[in-house]
């Protein structure tokens, strides 16, 4: 199997032919731009229905997401686990794999965090004590992943089903373990200690810009090039297109399979650790912001790409704290970002099925 045969089949979202010049350019733009405006227009006729104004609420939006020097501070600061967890999935998905545990994985990496970190800087430098939160995290998230990753690689079970199963295993346990072995028994609010300000990342010259931001973007970068430069990647990427390909090639199909849901498992547990030790400081009972299930549909739109990605994700930050503020002026349910980054999924999802059948129309 060559190397371009490899790099097309593991990208569902790639075009089935091949295309150069202006047209190929067009159709991509088209395919990325079209579904985020066609789920901006379905969600406005959402909150005209509901007695919103949808250019009001887009104006918030626009206004405290990007506009504001607090609110830019703020939307860079949401990006950091947010990159890492786009990461993650660019490494499932690039596989071959769907790594829908993010979640959960998430949770239970912040969980982590939370509980090491304000008991390990009463010992440790807070460098190192936030080393050893971060591996923490890491390692948590990684052995959370490894039930479905075994059951794909040895029984060939959907790994869909086992990790959303997990997802939800995952964000019952960590509500569990902040309110009963992580509580800070000083607070009336079920969460875990308060790791304090200044035992935190840093953060970036005189702003409250978290220094997260700086190792999401090394990570997601680090994560394309591993994908696209690297033999591990292409490895990884035969797995994902044709298992059996891999296997008469000499591949260790379920060692690498269990690799790929370590690393992506991981890479989620570390956001919910810089979430925590950059931003939050604890983890409060049923805390969970779902980033998980927002990211996926941006790294699709990036088509798996790490440096489109940083954009998509920017855009999700902007609509996460656009949209908190919004919902505080117009009424709106806080959710209703979860709802716009869904119907970006629906319309992303009908616009490849239209773009592919216009592409096989073509071919007969």
């Amino acid at each position: 199997m060559s190397v371009e045969t490899t790099q097309t089949s593991s990208t569902a979202l790639e075009p089935a032919i091949p295309e150069t010049g202006k047209g190929d350019l067009l159709r991509r733009l088209v395919m990325t731009l079209g579904p985020i405006l066609a789920a901006l227009v379905i969600a406005g006729c959402i909150l005209l229905a509901v007695g919103v104004d949808p250019l009001a609420y887009y104006g918030f939006v626009i206004e405290r997401g990007l506009l504001s020097p607090l609110g830019v501070q703020q939307t860079l600061t949401r990006m950091a686990p947010l990159l890492f967890l786009a990461a993650g999935l660019i490494v499932a998905f690039r596989a071959g794999m769907w790594n829908l545990g993010g979640d959960g994985q998430f949770l239970l990496g912040a969980v982590s965090a939370a509980a090491a970190g304000p008991f390990l800087v009463q010992f440790l430098p807070t460098w190192l004590a936030l080393v050893c939160a971060f591996l923490l995290a890491t390692a948590v998230a990684m052995l959370w992943s490894l039930l479905p990753a075994l059951l794909r690689a040895y029984q060939g079970v959907n790994e869909i089903i086992t990790t959303l199963m997990m997802t939800f295993l995952g964000t019952s346990l960590a509500n569990v373990l902040v309110k009963l072995a992580f509580l800070d028994p000083s607070t009336t609010v079920p969460q875990t200690r308060t790791l304090p300000v200044e035992d935190r990342l840093p953060r970036l010259f005189d702003t409250t810009i978290s220094s997260g931001l700086l190792l999401g973007l090394v990570a997601i970068i680090a994560v394309h090039l591993v994908m696209t430069r690297t033999a591990f990647g292409l490895k990884l990427q035969v797995v994902g297109a044709n298992p059996r390909a891999a296997v008469h090639s000499g591949l260790g199909v379920p060692t690498l399979t269990i690799a790929v849901f370590a690393i992506s498992a991981g890479l989620a547990g570390l956001a919910g650790a810089v979430d925590i030790l950059g931003v939050q400081g604890n983890v409060r009972a049923d805390w969970n912001p779902a980033y998980g299930m927002a990211v996926i549909p941006m790294v699709f739109l990036a088509r798996m790409n790490g440096f489109a990605a940083i954009g998509f994700v920017f855009l999700l930050s902007i609509l996460s704290i656009g949209g908190e503020s919004a919902a505080r002026r117009l009424g709106v349910p806080h959710h209703f970002t979860l709802v716009l980054v869904s119907i970006v999924l629906i319309t992303l999802a009908i616009a490849e099925y239209i773009d592919h059948h216009f592409i096989k129309t073509r071919r007969v």
